[in-house]
């Protein structure tokens, strides 16, 4: 049992941990000063709880609809009044400066776009992935995503600090932007054709689809080419950063071979 001197602490503060800000007043300060947040969580309406989802809009910060359990598990004890907000740990960025990556070292662009990877520890290791075998950047969803926060950040082993990552708002405006800007979008996908038989070396994005439903099918349409990996075993698919690992190193493993 922590002290009372501890949790009270923590109640004055606002405070379950440095990424975490709970309690309806904090939350509000926050939201006024323009402090980085990521995400808001919050259990029920009216009151000052309007005023934040108010506040939020005005913010273009993520409100999402709690329970009770929820807020206890991110407040650590703390009196959270229905609310807490969790801190960015980095800033997005937009699809040009993804694209603008590749124009500076002049090499077709590689980017990895995440459908519903809600899962912060899949994205970290993606993340982390990416930036080891040399991609330009994440593309990932504004809603239905995990974002980053600080699981992503150690997951990365600090990758994320330098992979770009644009959070958009709607994932397949953003894969046309991109094929305009003649970005060839690769679907991962049981029904696709082998991936170590498809060239790789131009321009690619590989979206990587969520943990247990895989691609959406609005993505799936949008994508030129679906690509799969073999499986020999009884068990017919991978985890997702697995996977995504697997299809990033075979465009380095191309690329490398045709001198790109």
């Amino acid at each position: 049992m922590p002290e009372k001197k501890d949790m009270e602490n923590k109640n004055n503060t606002g405070t379950a941990d440095e990424n975490i800000i709970v309690g309806r007043n904090p939350v509000i300060e926050a939201l006024k000063s323009d402090a980085p947040i990521d995400t808001i969580y919050i259990c029920g309406n009216g009151g000052s709880l309007g005023l934040i989802r108010k506040l939020a809009r005005e913010k273009d910060v993520v409100v999402k609809d709690a329970q009770q359990k929820k807020l206890d598990q991110l407040s650590g004890g703390a009196s959270h009044q229905g609310v807490a907000a969790i801190g960015a740990c980095g800033e997005y960025v937009s699809l040009e400066d993804i694209l603008e990556v590749s124009a500076k070292k002049g090499t077709a662009p590689f980017i990895i776009i995440c459908d519903e990877i809600e899962d912060p520890h899949n994205l970290g290791a993606i993340i982390r992935t990416a930036e080891t075998s040399g991609a330009d950047g994440i593309v990932i969803p504004k809603r239905r995503s995990a974002s980053l926060n600080a699981t992503v950040f150690k997951t990365s082993a600090g990758a994320a600090s330098y992979v770009p990552v644009a959070r958009v708002p709607n994932l397949a405006a953003a894969i046309d932007k991109l094929k305009d800007n003649g970005v060839w979008i690769f679907g991962t996908d049981a029904s696709g054709s082998d991936y170590s038989q498809t060239d790789f070396t131009g321009a690619c994005g590989l979206v990587i689809g969520s943990e247990g439903f895989g691609i959406s099918r609005l993505i799936q349409k949008k994508c030129d080419h679906m690509v799969k990996l073999p499986m020999l075993g009884r068990i017919n698919s991978l985890n997702a950063s697995v996977a995504a690992g697997i299809f990033m190193y075979e465009v380095l493993r191309q690329r490398r071979a045709a001198g790109k």
